[in-house]
């Protein structure tokens, strides 16, 4: 297993995201690898971070990738950020995604958290992926 791949996967999930049309009519084009400098939008999807562990078998290497997904919401509740939350997880869950040379064989749903952030205004929930990737030949 290399690390080659992670910026392949990464690509894949931000065009994955960017291209649907579910989640762009709750953000618009609100999603980003990194957030632009100066006032971000009061509703907007980032990628977070990443952890990798190695998971090949007796024909090929492989890895895990945990990657997280964040929706962030200046919304008086969590549920505008919730619908965007599952618009996301509806985007990624079991998506066909190229990597290159590598397969993704699949991408599931790990986990959730959300919670309330600057003072209690904003409303934050980090979405965990895991996508489990063999590396090409």
């Amino acid at each position: 297993m290399s690390y080659t791949v992670a910026a392949n996967l990464q690509e894949a999930v931000f065009t994955r995201l960017t291209a649907d049309a579910a989640l762009g009519a709750l953000v618009g084009g609100a999603i980003f690898d990194a957030l632009p400098g100066g006032a971000v939008p009061p509703l907007y999807v980032t990628l977070g971070p990443e952890e990798v562990r190695a998971r090949g078998d007796g024909t090929a290497g492989g890895a895990w990738h945990r990657l997280t997904v964040t929706v962030v919401s200046d919304g008086a509740g969590f549920l505008e950020a919730k619908r965007v939350a599952g618009a996301v997880s509806d985007a990624l869950e079991d998506a066909q995604m190229m990597l290159g040379q590598s397969t993704l064989v699949g991408v599931q749903f790990w986990r959730a958290r959300a919670r309330r952030e600057t003072g209690g205004s904003r409303r934050r929930i980090d979405l965990t992926f895991r996508a489990r990737v063999d590396d090409g030949a």
